[in-house]
């Protein structure tokens, strides 16, 4: 069998006791972005699978969309990265930040 060098560890062990790998995450060519793979994304970098260079450049994200996501992820769980949700989120994330610079 042969294993492609990566940099980083090739898991990681999640709080609740899974373990995480590579193969957990997204694919590079993503362009649907359901909540689940969000959420693998930002478990990937918060808990040291990829770092946030690493993942910006290969899903092609933006440093804001993926805070946001993590902001999203932190304040409100994992419902807030489903589509059908991400607006009620985004204005109480805005409303937060709001009050949190007077």
């Amino acid at each position: 069998m042969f294993l492609k060098k990566v940099e980083g560890p090739r898991c990681v062990t999640l709080p609740d006791g899974t373990v995480m790998t590579r193969a957990d995450l997204p694919q590079a060519d993503t362009r649907r972005w359901v909540a689940s793979r969000k959420a693998a994304v930002v478990k990937g970098v918060v808990y040291g699978l990829i770092n946030q260079k690493e993942a910006l450049e290969i899903y092609g994200l933006s440093e804001e969309e993926f805070e946001q996501w993590v902001k999203a992820v932190t304040k409100h769980g994992l419902d807030a990265l489903k589509a059908t949700t991400v607006q009620k989120y985004r204005q109480k994330l805005a409303d937060d930040e709001g009050r949190s610079s007077h």
